[in-house]
């Protein structure tokens, strides 16, 4: 099988992964960004075993994003060092950038499940920091979202309007990262910036796994 529908296969599935931990974890009431310590301390403390289940799927989605960003490099790559340019490598560094950073969002999720029972003192710090990066991730992703987009655009990879989808998420996630002052002091209105340019970024993502597997 050839890489490039490896690599697009592997887009399909990280969004899939993706998608799928948050139907998991949004139900069941993980808490938002912004949510007061009492309401973050009970959800750990009862849905502890729930986090740990959604934890276990993203390792998964590391790999897969990492397959698809080296893919994207592969089929752009040519194209690009014909013309002196290196946005592929740009999107590269956000998708490796942005599996870095949500580690750590994953990381404190576990902590907190398994502190919020035993030592409940310390959930405003780990949900502070959580916030903080979570809502800081957001340049990661639009930094990807660019890349890959203007180098798809100038190799004729990708059609225009899917280069204009990842625009518009990448502003949208780029505005949420400024905001995350704002965001992280309460819920509100505010963090459906980054709700609306998560959800562009998926289905940016799909599209441009199919064109993947397409060139295969």
């Amino acid at each position: 099988m050839r890489f490039s529908r490896i690599s697009g296969i592997a887009a399909i599935g990280f969004a899939t992964t993706i998608v799928t931990v948050n139907l998991v974890l949004t139900p069941a009431g993980l808490p938002l960004t912004g949510a007061a310590p009492a309401e973050v301390n009970a959800f750990f403390s009862a849905k502890g075993a729930l986090v740990g289940l959604g934890s276990a799927l993203t390792p998964a989605a590391w790999v897969l994003a990492t397959v698809f960003g080296a893919g994207a490099v592969a089929a752009l790559w040519t194209s690009e060092r014909e013309r002196g340019e290196a946005w592929s490598l740009v999107g590269f560094t956000g998708v490796a950038l942005q599996n870095v950073t949500f580690a750590a969002v994953i990381a404190t999720r576990l902590a907190l499940s398994r502190t919020a029972t035993d030592a409940p003192a310390g959930t405003p710090g780990l949900w502070a920091w959580h916030d903080g990066i979570f809502t800081l991730n957001a340049t990661f992703l639009a930094i990807a979202l660019v890349g890959l987009s203007v180098a798809g655009l100038r190799a004729r990879f990708i059609r225009p309007w899917h280069g204009a989808l990842g625009f518009v998420a990448a502003a949208l996630q780029f505005a949420s990262a400024c905001l995350a002052f704002w965001i992280m002091k309460e819920q509100g209105p505010l963090g459906l910036i980054g709700l609306a340019g998560w959800l562009l970024w998926v289905a940016w993502i799909v599209v441009y796994g199919i064109r993947l597997v397409r060139a295969a």
